[in-house]
């Protein structure tokens, strides 16, 4: 699967939760919401690490696969967010990385 395959589907994903959004609360989530929703999703993140390295809680099959989830659904939500902020994701990678190598000589 490519990037660009990765970006649609995450947008079709994105609009049918505004569906979902719109038909139990009445509105779709604003991109300040989908923000929040992001960080909580990255918190989680730091918690499942710690869970893995045996900092937080006992790890465990189920703590893999939560971690793997919720990084992936982290990812989605960079995509979400940059999408709504009329960002193009790859170029965004793209600028970062390029500016990155050239700072530490890569």
């Amino acid at each position: 699967m490519n990037l660009d395959e990765i970006i649609e589907r995450s947008k079709r994903l994105r609009e049918r939760y505004h569906e979902l959004e719109l038909e139990h609360h009445g509105s779709h989530w604003t991109v300040e919401e989908d923000a929040l929703a992001y960080l909580t999703d990255a918190g989680l993140v730091g918690r499942n690490i710690m869970t893995e390295q045996n900092r937080w809680g006992k790890a465990n099959t189920e703590s893999r696969s939560v971690l793997k989830h919720k990084l992936g659904e982290n990812i989605w939500w960079l995509i979400v967010l940059a999408e709504r902020s009329g960002i193009d994701v790859k170029q965004a990678v793209e600028d970062f990385l390029s500016k990155t190598e050239k700072l530490l000589d890569v």
